[in-house]
């Protein structure tokens, strides 16, 4: 009897330490695991080089503009008072659609490069005055002078005076200045949204659907679509270096991109194109900055 007990107890040891073997055995199993991280972390990780953004020598420059979330470069034009396609073009862009956040643009035209706005052709009856020479313009006067006695010699203006006369008939008003514009109302009805340089960046002017979108003065058309959020169909006008004008939530536009258009021309008709009601919103820019259009628009 004593045997078997003793069998009993040794053969209990046995599978104690065979048990005690067996959890032991576990961080064996887990040793690869380890081993492996280990390993991992003993190779030395190679960084990787981050590109910059394209034009990133020029960020803080005066004349450049650093991309934000949610930019295009219709919204940069309108805000830096310049032609996307300028934009475009004064930065290389192949793809017009495509810029990324941080990349660094030039929103001013490069140096010797002046933006000039095309005058638009006035069509009706129109008396032009062509720039004459000397010679022509020496003659003109001759003739259209009143007929003197044979005694007294008709007196020839001198070639001085010839050639200034038409010089100063056709001397430009200074590119840009408020008096290049003389401004009238974009639509007939009343303004029921008013200026708010955070809220409201023009003037809201009620109507019908299909009423006429008038040029509020001179200029070419930058932009014509609805590419801009929040705007709907619009068409931006380029005055001059200065002025910018922008027409939003139009029905049907009635002008492309780069036409010259005259002050009162139809360009597009009014409608609630991305607005809850019809009207046209009507902004004014200033170098690309907004401003109040009532204090250019005349008292109606």
């Amino acid at each position: 009897m004593s045997r078997i007990l003793n069998r009993a107890v040794v053969l209990g040891a046995v599978v104690s330490l065979l048990s005690l073997a067996g959890c032991g055995s576990s961080p064996m199993n887990r040793a690869p695991v380890e081993d492996r991280g280990a390993s991992t972390s003993s190779v030395p990780t190679v960084a990787t080089a981050v590109k910059p953004p394209p034009g990133f020598e020029n960020a803080g420059k005066p004349g450049y503009y650093t991309v934000k979330p949610g930019d295009t470069l219709i919204r940069i034009g309108l805000d830096s008072g310049q032609s996307n396609k300028d934009i475009a073009r004064w930065n290389n862009l192949d793809n017009p659609n495509h810029i990324e956040v941080g990349q660094v643009l030039r929103v001013v035209p490069p140096t010797g490069e002046a933006v000039v706005v095309t005058k638009p052709v006035t069509t009706g009856a129109v008396t032009t005055t062509p720039i004459a020479t000397p010679a022509a313009a020496a003659a003109s006067a001759a003739a259209s002078a009143p007929a003197k006695p044979a005694s007294a010699p008709a007196a020839v203006p001198s070639t001085a005076k010839a050639a200034s006369a038409p010089a100063s008939a056709v001397a430009p008003v200074a590119a840009g200045s408020d008096e290049d514009l003389a401004w009238i109302w974009p639509a007939k009805g009343v303004v029921v949204g008013e200026f708010d340089e955070a809220k409201n960046k023009g003037v809201d002017i009620s109507g019908a659907a299909g009423d006429p979108v008038l040029a509020s003065a001179d200029g070419k058309v930058v932009y014509a679509g609805a590419g801009l959020r929040g705007y709907g169909n619009l068409i931006i006008l380029k005055h001059n270096n200065t002025f910018l004008t922008a027409y939003a939530h139009n029905q049907s536009l009635l002008v492309k991109e780069d036409q010259v258009v005259k002050k009162g021309q139809k360009i597009a008709e009014m409608g609630n194109s991305d607005a809850d009601k019809v009207k046209l919103h009507f902004e004014v820019r200033r170098q690309g900055k907004p401003v109040d259009p009532l204090k250019y628009l005349p008292a109606k």
